[in-house]
Formats: structure tokens, C-alpha cells, sequence
């Protein structure tokens, strides 16, 4: 299975020009089964929110155009039984390139089988499940403070790693979050992802946000540059983990160039390339509320508003307000999603991406 996937080709021109919106993040759920101190988002945790419905979140898709990047985020996102419903709309409505779905892998029996029918009736995309590994064995429980979830994330990886088998469209990967605690443990952590079956990728996410404990923040970047050049060196090896989508080399080489900006950005504590939030990517939260990015907390307005017209908040004077005010303050992160974009559609970065790029070539 798995087809004629959508193809990235037709979002060239934004290289260009930054009109339109070509990633697009959704927060469908606060809700989460796992208790992690260093999660960014906790804080929403503790708000009853009322989650936008299936019924809005279908208007709000049809009044948007098509996607290259659709990401799920939350909270756990599949903790939403009505998940694969919410990503079949924005499939009709949308044709993203590729849909990415991160989990805890906390709950397998309700993982596979939403992960199964988005498969199925997602023929086009190229979906992207990242599940989350901080540490091996009782050590992940601790760090996410959820007894048993190493067990049952290992349970997930098998169901993904059996689908895999049948689904040409699914790609499937761990996320590493470093932080204090862990990033003693990079080598074993890297060591064992790279024995998992069917693993295309391993990405280690530096701790970001305003985390329950800000202890978690105390980290030595040195260790996490030696981590990253871990994963380069493997990427470059006889064996490289990689995506098989089309141009999966290409976003493996805009990875190598990411990992070494996110390095340099947390020690300079400055931005060090232009950042395209607010233009071609935007969130949303469970209730309606866009923003430029998960970081800033500044509101474009909401979907409910504005009768559900995406557009109507994105393109407003509010908005325009808000870019400016991120390109006036020269705000910086570290978050790995709006480096791709930052990356990618910026032509000034691609002798960067280029020399990687041949590197890998010459290494396969």
C-alpha cells in the first residue's frame, strides 16, 4: 500500500515568497496519561478546556488550503479517540505531504488501531509516528514519572514495527527529550534505538519551554553536542537510519545543519537565521486559539471568532502586529519543528544543506 504519495514539489515558489501557510501545528488535546516534570505543556494539564469538536475542526479545515506538513501535538494526542477522524479531515481538506503523529505509547490498544485507519485512509501522506524514549528500562518510567510506560511503549513499537510491513506510507522513529537526566546516557540510549526494527529515525530534542522543574534545564551542551555528532556519525555510516520518503536524504542532510544551529543558537542565546513563524507556519490549541508558534503566547485570535475561518485570523491586522513583533525582537529557540521550515525554505542555507547532502550520497 501506499500509492503515488503527494508530492512537496508544488511548494517551491514559498522558498520565495512567504505567503502562504505550509506547516501547521495542532495541539487537539491538553489531555495526557503520563506525568513527564519536563514537559513544556503541562501547565494547560491542569485547565479544563473545551477541545474544539470534530465539526468545527472540519470547518476550520475547509476554509484553509493545502498542507506540506501537518503535526498533531498535545498533550497525548491519541488519549482523543476521534484522532484518526480529525486527521482524515484535514487529509480530505488539505493533502498534507506528510502528517506526523508523536505518542507516549503509553496506551498500544488505542494507538494501533487509530495509527491502522489513519493509514488506510491516508493513502497519499506520508505518515510520521515518533515515539517518545527518554531512557531504557524502570529509567524511562522514573524520568516520565509513569510506571509501566516502557513496557508498553516497546509494546507500541512492535505494533508499528508490524505495520510498517504493510504500509509503504508509514515511517516510524524515537524521540529522545535531553535534559539533566539523561544526558549522562546518550550513548546507551542511542546505542539500543539503533537495534529497534523498522526505526528510520532518532531525533534528540534539546528541553525547551518552562518546564514544571526547571532543573531539567540544567544541561551541559557539550554533552549534547557530543550526542548529535553521535547520530551524525551513524547517519554517515555503512547503516544510516533514514526516512523513505521522496527526498528523504535531502531532510536527513537539513537534520545535520539543524542540529549544530540548535547547538550554537542555545550557547550564543541569540537567533542565527531568519524565522519564518507566523508567515508559513502557525499552531493551534485545543480551543481554537492560533499562534505563530508553540513558544510565543501571543494570540492571532480564535477560530470560534472568527466563524471558523482560519484565514480570517491568520491574515489579520493582529497578526500582521504579531510578525512584526517577532521580527522587531529577534526572539530565538531551539524547537527542532520550526527548524526545518527555517531551514528548508531558506535558500541562503543550502550550501549547508548541499555539502551534507553529498556527504550522505558518498557514504550510501
Amino acid at each position: 500500500m501506499g500509492g503515488n504519495l503527494y508530492s512537496s514539489l508544488k511548494y517551491i515558489p514559498s522558498i520565495f515568497y512567504k505567503r502562504d501557510l505550509l506547516q501547521f501545528t495542532y495541539f487537539v488535546t491538553s489531555r495526557c496519561n503520563a506525568r513527564c516534570p519536563f514537559c513544556f505543556y503541562w501547565q494547560n494539564r491542569h485547565t479544563k478546556r473545551e477541545e474544539l469538536t470534530l465539526e468545527e475542526i472540519e470547518k476550520v479545515s475547509a476554509s484553509m488550503g493545502d498542507l506540506l506538513w501537518l503535526l498533531m501535538s498535545g498533550g497525548e494526542i491519541f488519549v482523543r479517540k476521534d484522532l484518526p477522524e480529525i486527521v482524515e479531515t484535514f487529509y480530505r481538506n488539505n493533502h498534507p505531504v506528510i502528517i506526523t503523529l508523536p505518542t507516549n505509547g503509553v496506551a498500544p490498544n488505542l494507538i494501533l488501531p487509530a495509527v491502522e485507519r489513519i493509514l488506510t485512509n491516508c493513502p497519499e501522506s506520508s505518515v510520521v509516528v515518533k515515539v517518545s524514549l527518554d531512557g531504557l528500562g524502570e529509567e524511562h518510567d522514573r524520568m516520565r514519572n509513569t510506571p509501566g510506560n516502557y513496557e508498553k511503549a516497546m509494546e507500541t513499537w512492535e505494533g508499528l514495527h508490524q505495520l510498517r510491513q504493510r504500509f509503504e506510507n508509514l515511517q516510524i522513529g524515537i524521540n529522545t527529550v535531553f535534559c539533566r537526566d539523561n544526558q549522562d546516557r546518550m550513548d546507551e540510549i542511542i546505542d539500543f534505538v539503533n537495534t529497534l526494527p523498522s526505526c528510520e529515525t532518532h531525533t534528540i530534542s534539546l528541553i525547551r519551554g518552562d518546564p514544571a522543574s526547571n532543573g531539567h534545564k540544567e544541561i551541559d551542551l557539550e554533552k549534547y553536542k557530543r550526542a548529535v555528532g553521535r547520530l551524525e556519525q551513524d547517519l554517515k555510516g555503512d547503516k544510516p537510519k533514514m526516512y523513505h520518503f521522496t527526498l528523504a536524504r535531502l531532510k536527513t542532510a537539513q537534520d545535520l545543519v539543524q542540529r549544530n544551529l540548535i547547538y550554537e543558537t542555545a550557547r550564543q542565546s541569540r537567533r542565527l537565521l531568519p524565522c519564518f513563524a507566523g508567515r508559513i507556519a502557525a499552531v493551534m490549541g485545543e480551543e481554537g486559539d492560533i499562534y505563530p508558534c508553540e513558544i510565543l503566547e501571543d494570540s492571532m485570535g480564535n477560530v470560534r471568532d472568527a466563524g471558523y475561518d482560519f484565514n480570517k485570523v491568520f491574515f489579520s491586522e493582529k497578526a500582521d502586529r504579531i510578525r512584526a513583533k517577532i521580527n522587531r525582537s529577534q526572539c530565538y529557540c531551539t524547537h527542532e519543528c520550526y527548524f526545518v521550515t527555517n531551514i528548508l525554505f531558506n535558500p541562503r542555507m543550502y550550501g549547508k544543506v548541499g555539502k551534507q547532502y553529498l556527504e550522505l550520497t558518498a557514504g550510501s
